[in-house]
C-alpha cells in the first residue's frame, strides 16, 4: 500500500468583529471504530504504514492487522481523523470500510498499539469461520428494533459478561464467558436446542458478530441475524435512538462506558459487585495478580479498599490505594 503523508498545516482564521474566548479556541476530537475483513497478504507491510501514518496525525489508540483483515479504534483531532479516514479509503481493499465516528473532549487513548496478530478478534474457532464469505443476515436498528419486540426470537449479546453487566438490550442472553474465545463452548452448552430459532446477536461495534453469526450457520443454525453496525451504530440512529437498550455501553478505552439510550429516564442496570448497589463505576482490583475489573459503588470502593474481594485487601502485591498504610 502507499501513503501519502501529507502535513496537516494548521491555520487561524481572526474575525475583528468577534471576541475568542477559551471555549472557540478548543479542539475538537473524534473517536474512530472501523474493521474490515478482507484479505491481506502483507500484514506487516500494513502494520508499518499503518504505524507511519497514524504517527504523523498524532493518533492514539489500537489497531490490529492479519491476514483476514483490519481492526481498529483511534482518537485525535477531527482533522487529524478525517485525513486518517481519506488516506485508508483510498486503499481499495478498504474503499468501502464504514468509520463509526464520535465527538470526545480529548484523546480517549493513552498511547499507539500497532500490531500483528493471527486474527484480528480474537476467537479460536474448532471450525473453520469465514466472515468474508458467510455471515448472519445484517439487520439495520429499526429491523433489529422490530425483531426484539417478538418474543419467539433468541437475542445473544456477543460481548463478555463484564460488558453486559453494565448495559445490554432487553431479554438478551449473558453469556457467561470473560472472552470472545470462550463463546463456542458456551453455545455448545445452552444453545443446543435453539438451532431452529431466530438468532439475533448484537456487539458494541460489530466485528464480534461477524465471526460469532458465521461460527453459528457452519454449526447449523438455520436463521442467524446481527446488528448491523453494532451497538454504537443503534444509539446514533435518529428513528430507534437507543430504545430498548438498558444501561450504557462498555466500550475499549479511556471512557469505558457511554451512553446509548437518548432517553433521559433510561434504566441503570450495572449493581456493586459487593453489595448489589445501583452503580455504574468500573475500578480494577488494587491487588495487581488480580486486576479484575468490577462495578463498584462508592461506598464498598472505600469498605474494601479499591479491591474485588477481601482475599485481595490483603495481597502483597497490592498497589497503593484510598490508604496510604496498606
Amino acid at each position: 500500500m502507499i501513503v501519502n503523508l501529507m502535513h496537516l498545516k494548521p491555520h487561524l482564521i481572526l474575525c475583528t468583529t468577534t471576541t475568542v474566548t477559551p471555549d472557540d479556541l478548543k479542539t475538537e476530537f473524534n473517536c474512530l471504530l472501523y474493521y474490515a475483513f478482507v484479505r491481506i497478504d502483507d500484514p506487516a507491510e500494513l502494520v508499518r504504514a499503518q504505524e507511519i501514518l497514524c504517527r504523523e496525525l498524532g493518533l492514539r489508540g489500537r489497531i490490529l492487522v492479519a491476514h483476514e483483515g483490519l481492526n481498529g479504534t483511534v482518537s485525535g483531532t477531527r482533522e487529524a481523523c478525517e485525513h486518517y479516514m481519506r488516506v485508508v479509503h483510498n486503499d481499495l481493499r478498504f474503499a468501502n470500510m464504514t468509520f463509526k465516528v464520535d465527538v470526545v473532549d480529548e484523546h480517549v487513548f493513552r498511547k499507539l498499539f500497532v500490531r500483528e496478530k493471527k486474527e484480528i478478534v480474537t476467537f479460536r474457532s474448532p471450525v473453520p469461520v469465514s466472515p468474508s464469505q458467510q455471515t448472519g443476515k445484517h439487520l439495520s436498528p429499526k429491523e433489529f428494533y422490530k425483531k426484539l419486540t417478538d418474543p419467539n426470537v433468541v437475542v445473544v449479546d456477543g460481548r463478555a459478561d463484564y460488558e453486559y453487566d453494565i448495559g445490554h438490550f432487553e431479554g438478551a442472553l449473558r453469556p457467561d464467558i470473560a472472552s470472545f474465545r470462550e463463546f463456542p463452548e458456551w453455545i455448545a452448552k445452552n444453545l443446543a436446542d435453539a438451532k431452529d430459532k431466530t438468532i439475533l446477536t448484537y456487539c458494541t461495534g460489530g466485528i464480534r458478530c461477524e465471526k460469532l453469526t458465521s461460527y453459528l450457520m457452519a454449526e447449523g443454525f438455520t436463521d442467524v441475524n446481527q446488528l448491523d453496525g453494532g451497538i454504537v451504530s443503534y444509539g446514533k440512529d435518529s428513528e430507534v435512538q437507543g430504545a430498548l437498550w438498558k444501561g450504557l455501553c462498555y466500550v475499549f478505552d479511556e471512557r469505558i462506558a457511554v451512553e446509548i439510550n437518548s432517553d433521559p429516564q433510561r434504566s441503570v442496570v450495572g449493581r456493586c459487585h459487593h453489595c448489589g448497589t445501583e452503580t455504574e463505576t468500573y475500578i480494577n482490583c488494587a491487588n495487581m495478580m488480580c486486576n479484575k475489573q468490577h462495578l463498584s459503588c462508592d461506598a464498598c470502593t472505600q469498605q474494601f479498599n479499591q479491591s474485588c474481594s477481601i482475599e485481595c485487601m490483603d495481597a502483597p502485591s497490592r498497589l497503593k490505594t484510598l490508604h496510604s498504610g496498606r
